[in-house]
């Protein structure tokens, strides 16, 4: 791999561990893990999700989400609801509880993010942003 590649995957690598860390901070202020941080946000933001969806939407691997959503769910924080068009799957659904504890984190975690990219420029943002759905692509 050529140098300025490998520059780019370990800068990207270490931004991603940055944020990761931040993020896990501010998810033990609330008792929880980074994972079910990311259960509650994708919920709180996309609505109800199959398992599968969720697993999805928080890049999780799948022998670690069904322990996450048991403990969530024990918690009351969401609940599992039947799929009417497959028995096979279930629908998670954030409970009134699991509202009210993301809609207070998740502008946490959002802010600092927004504060950790302070340093770039909206154009350098911009560009970023473009860049990596390019290589998304």
């Amino acid at each position: 791999m050529a140098k300025t590649e490998l520059k780019i995957i370990i800068g990207l690598h270490r931004t991603a561990n940055a944020i990761d860390r931040q993020t896990a901070r501010i998810a033990a202020e609330y008792d929880l893990t980074i994972g079910q941080f990311g259960v509650l946000e994708a919920l709180y933001h996309k609505g109800d999700m199959t398992v599968g969806e969720v697993q999805e939407k928080i890049l999780s691997s799948s022998g670690t989400i069904p322990l996450i959503i048991n403990n969530l769910a024990k918690r009351e924080y969401l609940t599992r609801l039947s799929d009417e068009n497959d028995k096979r799957r279930c629908i998670l659904h954030l409970t009134q509880k699991g509202r009210e504890l993301i809609s207070q984190g998740y502008p946490k975690n959002e802010a600092k993010i927004i504060e950790m990219m302070a340093r770039w420029t909206d154009d350098e943002k911009t560009q970023l942003a473009a860049l990596l759905k390019k290589f998304g692509e």
